[in-house]
């Protein structure tokens, strides 16, 4: 029975990542998550203690991203804590960028304000307006000199409101693709 309510699971958050942003949060909140408003969510990997996660205001998490609320490396010193755990909350402040494939783990905080580069393992107490990168992720820049270089960026191009048709078409005429 538990190996069919497994599968089960797997399947419905395969479906849930073909769903729409509010239909996931709203599957996540019922988890016990905090989840403020406006936010892209692109994973389901959120531990075995969703309850555990906050996520602020406008905050967007890439696809493959994980959570890790626990740590299962105690699972070698059972025997000594009698089948104990060690677990940790994560709280992701407003304005909040996390790239894809990144693994945040319990414990974590994560200020206003924030872009976490793509592949990142973070652990620990980062404060806002920092641009995180690496394995362990350590602060390389503040999302000031980020946004300037963003700004100046001659691949910079305004595709906010296009449609994904206008977007490609834009792409492909700045990149000179036909």
């Amino acid at each position: 029975m538990d190996f069919l309510r497994g599968v089960w699971n797997s399947i419905f958050k395969l479906y849930l990542l073909k769903c729409s942003d509010a239909r996931r949060v709203t599957y996540l909140r019922k988890l016990g998550m905090k989840i403020g408003e406006r936010c892209r969510i692109r994973t389901m990997k959120f531990s075995t203690e969703p309850y555990l996660i906050e996520i602020g205001d406008h905050v967007a998490i890439a696809a493959g991203t994980e959570f890790i609320t626990h740590d299962g490396a105690n699972w070698v010193f059972e025997d000594d804590v009698d089948g104990g755990g060690v677990f940790g909350k994560i709280v992701i402040g407003n304005n909040v960028f996390i790239g894809i494939n990144s693994i945040i783990l319990s414990n974590t905080s994560i200020g206003d304000n924030c872009i976490v580069g793509a592949g990142s393992v973070v652990r620990g107490k980062f404060p806002e307006n920092s641009v995180l990168a690496g394995n362990p992720a350590q602060i390389v820049s503040k999302t000031g000199i980020q946004r300037m270089l963003t700004k100046q960026s001659p691949d910079l191009l305004k595709t906010k409101n296009c449609t994904v048709a206008q977007k490609d078409r834009m792409v492909k005429d700045h990149f000179g693709i036909k």
